[in-house]
């Protein structure tokens, strides 16, 4: 009997937990580990902790190297942390690749460190077979006083749960820069041009709407939607907090260029890789206060639902229906690369 293949994008969850299950934790220091949810690594140095991340570029391929330093950086933002030091593995076609790709690349990596104060401490570049565009695998290391160190573990009954910008800024911009061809049927030119400028306007890094919010009021958990969306961030937050979040459909800002091209693509644009947006909870006491300062910050914030006692679960409303929200087995974008 032949075993099934798997489709592009994340592991399943099931297969998943497999994997981080066999994994080792020797060392007592571990404060987080491998887990559902789980955005970063985070060790126990005695009144700071050092949380590292590990995450590669593999959709996008126009400014790679920029993009390998803001997603890393967005996760070390999820823990209160500052990004201190980058390391990247740099995986180049062969045939395809001049040195001026090369420096392009890293000049890319070199200037978004710069940007949020990261030095570049290492890494490894190659040329390699078998592949039909560049691969960037990133690991950021950052510090934060044990205090002040945020989980998606942390979430907890009653928090209000937040979202930033909206949903997917990030699919938005790989979509029309990687597939602008086919979305000249629905968008005129200033529109694909504005939607290929997502990356930074609204953004994909979300270091700062993490920082005004910590500083804004309490924050008991932060996650970035990356593959599968903001469905699947939910789920995962759900799972690190063994809690249950009621979310309104209705209060989720879709982006007005998102919903479609989602729409022409067939896509669900809270299953679609969201990356800028930021997921957070906080005391309904604090909400209203990270809301105000976010947004006098020109960062859109809005309430999109509550944390509820688990078991962990997402369930949406939608019209007055409360139903089990779908998880994502996979990102919704990995359909249109793979033609179906």
């Amino acid at each position: 009997m032949s075993l099934p293949i798997l489709p592009v994008g994340k592991l399943p969850i099931s297969l998943l937990q497999q994997v981080i299950k066999e994994a080792p934790q020797l060392d007592e220091r571990i404060l987080l580990g491998p887990g559902i949810g789980m955005d970063c690594a985070v060790i126990d140095l005695g009144s700071r902790c050092l949380v590292i991340k590990s995450d590669p570029i593999t959709f996008a391929s126009d400014q790679i190297g920029w993009y390998a330093v803001q997603i890393n950086a967005n996760d070390i933002a999820t823990t209160g942390a500052e990004p201190k030091w980058f390391s990247c593995t740099l995986l180049l076609p062969e045939g395809k690749t001049t040195p001026a790709d090369v420096l392009e690349i890293s000049r890319q990596i070199n200037q978004a460190c710069r940007d949020l104060g990261i030095s570049v401490v290492g890494g490894h570049t190659e040329i390699t077979y078998n592949l039909d565009r560049p691969l960037v695998l990133g690991t950021l290391i950052g510090e934060v006083e044990k205090e002040r160190l945020v989980t998606p573990r942390g979430a907890q009954p009653g928090d209000v749960v937040l979202l930033t910008k909206g949903v997917p800024v990030e699919a938005v911009s790989i979509l029309a820069r990687e597939f602008a061809a086919p979305l000249r049927a629905i968008l005129s030119e200033e529109e694909i041009q504005t939607a290929a400028g997502y990356l930074t306007n609204p953004g994909i890094g979300i270091t700062r709407d993490a920082r005004i919010a910590m500083q804004a009021g309490r924050v008991h958990a932060m996650h970035d939607p990356t593959e599968g969306g903001l469905a699947a961030a939910l789920w995962e937050l759900a799972d690190a907090s063994a809690t249950s979040l009621v979310i309104e459909r209705e209060a989720v800002h879709i982006l007005p260029l998102g919903a479609r091209i989602c729409q022409f693509f067939k896509l669900d644009p809270l299953a679609t890789i969201a990356s800028g947006a930021l997921l957070l909870t906080a005391p309904e006491a604090d909400a209203s206060a990270i809301i105000s300062a976010l947004q006098a910050e020109g960062i859109q914030c809005a309430a999109i639902g509550r944390v509820h006692p688990g078991p962990s679960a997402v369930h949406e409303i939608v019209e007055g229906r409360t139903t089990l929200l779908k998880r994502p087995e996979r990102d919704d974008i990995g359909r249109v690369y793979t033609q179906e």
